[in-house]
């Protein structure tokens, strides 16, 4: 009886959050990037682009594959604790998604920072 409002609510919702999401992560992320490409900011955008359109990919991937469901939602609170766990599932992905890409790119710029260290301790 809820299942076609269930499916309607977790499209919306898993849609709006992966463009805000994809947004705010572009937005601010450039400067972040910038740093890590040592100044290149050309490169910088081009990679941020890049990872937006892999972030959409991927999330919206999962988006699709995890919309079907074999429940019986007989109650309104079987299809509201029913999207509580698919769109848990959705903002934990993403999460998992941001940490990765910055674990990788503090890696970069711990990596690009090292031969200026250590320039920078030879002329002392």
């Amino acid at each position: 009886m809820y299942i076609v409002g269930s499916y309607a609510v977790y499209l919306a919702i898993s849609l709006l959050v992966t463009v805000w999401v994809a947004r705010t992560l572009h937005k601010n992320g450039r400067v972040f990037l910038v740093e890590a490409f040592q100044g290149n900011a050309e490169l910088a955008d081009s990679v941020n682009h890049l990872l937006v359109v892999g972030f959409y990919l991927v999330n919206l991937g999962y988006v699709a594959l995890a919309l079907r469901t074999g429940a019986a939602l007989l109650t309104l609170r079987d299809a509201i604790e029913l999207e509580s766990q698919k769109i848990g599932w959705v903002l934990l992905i993403l999460g998992a998604m941001h940490f990765f890409n910055i674990f990788v790119f503090h890696r970069m710029r711990q990596r690009n920072q090292a031969p200026r260290i250590a320039r920078a301790t030879e002329l002392i």
